[in-house]
């Protein structure tokens, strides 16, 4: 069941003409682009993306041909490209998913991190601007900036993250992307350029890439292949459907304050191997299965190191002044979840390649 997503409508204090999307074909960026390019027919969408392991222009094809959308393939880092991009497509808002975000694979190559991460984010704050000037009119100009509740470090067993929590990243993963939050702020305080940030928590949906944990879950289910745990499975993450997720971005995109930071949750916390087994006899009912035959494909491998214990957002500022909330509970995102990679297998074939499985078999010792 779907409810309401939001009790009252703030004003409108920025209004997109033209908006420059990175990452578009990854998980996130997809999504978001699927959901704004037919719900904003007037607003011109660009979707700048490299096209790595988990960029995939098939996550995109509902929309390829719509007459307000273009697929710029290219690296964020890439100065000259994004400086071209702005003047030839007059770009007026960028909303910026572009990011390296496993964290296993930021331990193996921390410098790919920084150099899409902050780097990246950099060359794309530069070339916004000079495009747009300096104290660029914010109902025109905005620069929205997508980053993770992982900049903040781990909690303990109680407590929540707050816009105020002082920032503590872990792996080269978090610390790339609180350098990025960093700058953003620092070139609105510097020169004036209308920013939002927004902190978001665990995303789970459609046409996420099956190295992280639920997809990776649902996909070895399919196949009955060991599915790994870190540690004992007590590791509490904070889950965010995506869907959920693209509203909120929707409504700090037209509503938030500039200069402003929001933290977007829906208050879904679950132990790692609660949530597993969740979804495992929710693969199961799906399937046909005796309920509870997948939860023996279980397997505990070692921790990661520096691995978080607990991540927890207040959602409160985005939920009190910009009247956002969450349409959907766990339960109901977890199985419209397992429902769409039940039904479009041939997209898991596509992107569950060679390469990934070696990947993935190097990296938790399973054969």
């Amino acid at each position: 069941m779907q409810h309401s997503m939001s009790e009252k409508t703030p004003p409108v204090n920025h209004r997109p003409e033209v908006v420059l999307v990175t990452g578009g074909a990854g998980f996130i960026g997809s999504n978001f682009l699927l959901y704004m390019v037919p719900r904003h027919p007037e607003v011109q969408f660009v979707n700048l993306d490299s096209l790595t392991y988990a960029g995939n222009l098939l996550n995109l094809r509902d929309i390829e041909d719509a007459p307000n959308y273009r697929f710029v393939r290219g690296d964020v880092a890439d100065a000259p490209l994004v400086e071209r991009l702005f003047r030839e497509h007059g770009i007026t808002t960028v909303v910026h998913f572009a990011a390296e975000s496993h964290v296993d694979r930021s331990i193996m190559t921390p410098l790919s991190f920084v150099l899409t991460n902050t780097v990246g984010t950099v060359t794309l704050l530069e070339a916004a601007r000079k495009a747009w000037g300096d104290h660029a009119d914010p109902e025109r100009f905005r620069f929205y900036h997508i980053s993770t509740d992982e900049v903040f470090g781990s909690l303990g067993p109680e407590g929540y993250f707050t816009e105020s929590t002082p920032y503590n990243p872990r792996s080269p993963y978090a610390a790339s992307k609180a350098a990025s939050d960093h700058f953003v702020r620092a070139y609105w305080h510097t020169y004036g350029l209308p920013v939002v940030i927004s902190n978001c928590s665990n995303n789970y949906g459609p046409y996420q890439f099956p190295e992280k944990l639920i997809p990776l879950v649902i996909l070895n289910a399919l196949e009955n292949r060991p599915i790994p745990i870190y540690g004992k499975g007590e590791n509490v993450r904070d889950w965010l459907y995506v869907r959920d997720h693209c509203t909120a971005i929707e409504r700090i995109l037209l509503s938030g304050q500039t200069g402003q930071t929001y933290l977007v949750s829906a208050g879904c916390e679950r132990k790692n191997l609660e949530l597993v087994q969740q979804l495992l006899d929710l693969i199961d009912e799906e399937l046909g299965r005796p309920v509870g035959q997948s939860r023996r494909l279980i397997t505990f491998v070692k921790d990661r190191p520096g691995h978080d214990f607990r991540y927890a957002l207040d959602a409160s500022r985005l939920r009190e002044e910009l009247g956002w909330a969450p349409a959907y509970t766990l339960e109901e995102g977890l199985r419209e979840t397992v429902r769409w990679y039940l039904t479009h297998r041939d997209w898991l074939e596509a992107v569950a390649d060679a390469s990934y499985r070696a990947y993935y078999e190097k990296q938790y010792a399973l054969r």
